[in-house]
């Protein structure tokens, strides 16, 4: 079994050693000014602006969280959550990317969200900015601590080692690397870990198929599971002491429920959640060319679809292949590394396994680094030191890359080990927060400064009120967060703005500007 070990660690180092080489190579070029540093100065083309956006965006959630709800319950919540992410990712790509591109270089070239809020709105206090900047520290955090989780998950089944350990050794490696490199080494990194996860997805499910005998195997197999295979219902685990209970290898299950229109619907809000996510908006202002977009968004919808098809297949066919073995929704996130190593030899294994590396690396250093931009350049020079030295700005901003390090290590280890609810709760943070304003801030040109403040405010107080006080009373409030606040946060918007006065018309011609220009 060591043996075995050893070889799937070399497997994996391989991999892990390629990531660390391309951060080195790119260290000198991008420590040379902030904004190459932050936003490659928007160097992208469209391979890496596609699959780095796609990439940090679905994370370790889509080799292990989906996988494992589809895994526990069957396809109702896993596939209407990838048909409501394929969605808002073609939504995203063929409506927000090119208007952003050039309104993010025309408001004095903001290169970090929270900047391009500010200078969009002409906030000389910088409310916008610090506001801005203060929920990404929060919701990143998150999003880190749950990447953490996957590599603890990941290591600690491999080695048999502690989890702990394995989260913090996880963090130091990607904060090794995205500390050298900046943002154009997370864009390399992440078109090679885009290109690793999809291969790595379609060759697992490839051999999940054909180990599980097939179509007609699957589905014998999975008959005896109520509404398992069920688009409009649930599977139900019969559990015992929080563990599902299994009889002679057989997991018991109930008789299942319906998965009816409002669950549909609150699933599907997911996609909302993408009008809002810095990860995937600063690949859209870092693309070289508002021209490269069409083809950026061919290549991402299309990655986009083959994957989350690929990742629910596999938590189906991993009940059907290990009916009886994962017996926790924490467990079920284990299933694509059971099929891997289940099925391939050592080594090979090893190198399919760092899918999960390179989904986990491909957001957390993404999501490291636009924290580390937001509170060194966003609240550091803006707010308190406007005469900082590009220098100190770089070092300020490896410090704050260290602190949102360290939270992510805690959030990893307080003992929520679900990485598709973690990750849940952050996206709506984000979605509700940020999305509305984006919309607005793009398409409406009568959006006000005290709307864009307080729709903010209300998007991300609403995530957290209704996730915690309003959805435990159930019925129709037991929906996703996201949904009831992102309307929220946009009626605010709407309502405020009709009633403030209307924006000067310096701000006026820079929207129209922003229309009509292409970069």
């Amino acid at each position: 079994m060591y043996g075995a070990n050893l070889q799937t660690l070399i497997g994996m180092g391989v991999y892990l050693i390629a990531m660390i080489v391309v951060g080195l190579w790119y260290a000198r070029r991008s420590n040379s000014s902030p904004e190459e540093y932050f936003l490659a100065r928007r160097g992208f083309g469209p391979w890496v602006a596609a699959l780095s956006a796609e990439a940090s965006d679905m994370s370790g959630w889509l080799l292990m969280g989906l996988p494992g709800v589809a895994y526990f319950t069957g396809y109702g919540e896993a596939l209407w959550t990838a048909l409501g992410l394929f969605i808002g990712t073609w939504i995203n790509w063929a409506v927000v990317a090119k208007r952003l591109r050039s309104y993010s270089q025309i408001a004095d070239n903001a290169i970090t969200l929270p900047e391009f809020f500010s200078k969009r709105f002409h906030d000389k206090r910088r409310i916008l900015l610090g506001l801005a900047a203060l929920i990404s520290l929060l919701f990143f955090s998150i999003y880190v601590g749950a990447q953490f989780i996957t590599f603890g998950k990941l290591f600690s089944y491999i080695f048999n080692a502690n989890m702990i350990a394995m989260v913090i050794l996880g963090a130091l490696l990607v904060m090794f690397y995205t500390l050298l490199g900046g943002f154009m080494a997370v864009g390399m990194t992440d078109l090679i870990q885009g290109l690793l996860m999809i291969g790595a997805l379609v060759l697992v499910l490839g051999a999940g198929f054909i180990n599980a005998g097939g179509a007609a195997g699957i589905a014998a197999n999975l008959a005896a599971f109520p509404r398992f295979t069920d688009f409009f219902g649930i599977a139900t685990p019969v559990m015992e002491n929080g563990v599902q209970k299994v009889i002679n290898g057989v997991p018991q299950f109930g008789p299942g429920a319906d998965y009816g229109p409002a669950a549909i619907i609150s699933t599907m809000a997911w996609g909302l959640g993408y009008f809002g996510m810095p990860q995937v908006l600063i690949r859209f202002m870092a693309i070289k060319k508002t021209s490269m977009i069409r083809p950026s968004r061919t290549i991402a919808v299309i990655w986009c679809f083959i994957a989350q098809a690929a990742a629910v297949l596999i938590g189906v066919i991993g009940r059907a292949s290990l009916p009886g073995l994962l017996t926790t929704a924490g467990e079920a996130e284990t299933v694509f590394i059971h099929l891997s190593t289940g099925f391939f030899p050592p080594f090979l294994a090893g190198v399919v396994i760092s899918g999960i590396l390179a989904a986990s690396m491909s957001s957390s250093d993404s999501y490291m680094l636009i924290v580390a931009s937001s509170l060194a350049n966003d609240i550091y020079k803006d707010l308190f030191k406007k005469k900082a030295s590009e220098t100190e700005v770089m070092w300020v901003a490896r410090l704050a890359m260290l602190l949102v390090t360290v939270f992510g290590v805690i959030i990893a280890c307080s003992g929520n080990d679900s990485i598709f609810r973690v990750v849940s709760y952050a996206w709506a943070g984000f979605g509700a927060s940020f999305g509305p304003l984006v919309l607005f801030s793009l398409f409406w040109k009568r959006t006000t400064f005290p709307a864009a403040l307080a729709g903010m405010l209300t998007g991300g107080m609403m995530v957290v009120v209704w996730k915690n006080l309003i959805a435990r009373a159930g019925g129709i409030f037991a929906v996703y967060e996201l949904l009831p606040a992102f309307i929220l946060s946009a009626l605010v918007i709407l309502i405020v703005s009709l009633l403030t006065r209307k924006p000067e018309a310096e701000i006026e011609k820079e929207f129209e500007a922003a229309r009509v220009t292409e970069f």
